[in-house]
């Protein structure tokens, strides 16, 4: 795969360029794919593992090519993250909203162990961090929905 191809995926087509929180911008884009293909479940089982295997893929050699460790820039773990986090949520306002915050709680706080999977060289530290918050997310929001009786 060529050097231009790794930084469109890592950036998730530049996301990850945008000045601020590029992070929370890839979040955001998440949120809206997740909108889009979650009615389809096997399309939204699809997708997201297609974009953690690409995510593995061009993380680590988006480190190479820039010479950093886990640079900003790259998003595509955020992506992953947030398709795991609403996995079978319900998409209604209240969940969305919650649920696109706690991910970016879960992924900036690093909570044991997210912290160390974020020491893991190469693209699999980059990832596995917001996988595990991603799925911590899930987890939470689930419980909370059941518990609240929205399902």
């Amino acid at each position: 795969m060529s050097d231009k191809l790794v930084k469109m995926f890592s950036t998730w087509f530049y996301v990850g360029d945008l000045p601020g929180a590029p992070g929370t911008a890839a979040s955001a884009v998440a949120v809206l794919m997740t909108v889009i293909f979650a009615p389809n479940t096997f399309l939204y089982i699809l997708v997201t593992i297609a974009v953690t295997v690409l995510g593995f893929a061009v993380s680590g050699r988006m480190e190479t090519i820039l010479d950093r460790k886990d640079p900003g820039c790259i998003v595509i773990d955020e992506v992953a993250g947030v398709m795991i986090a609403f996995f079978l949520l319900p998409l209604t306002w209240p969940v969305i909203i919650t649920a696109f915050f706690l991910f970016r709680a879960f992924d900036m706080f690093k909570i044991y162990p997210v912290n160390k999977f974020e020491e893991i060289e190469g693209g699999t530290g980059v990832m596995m961090d917001d996988l595990v918050a991603g799925l911590y997310t899930n987890i939470v929001m689930h419980l909370a929905v059941r518990l609240a009786g929205v399902v």
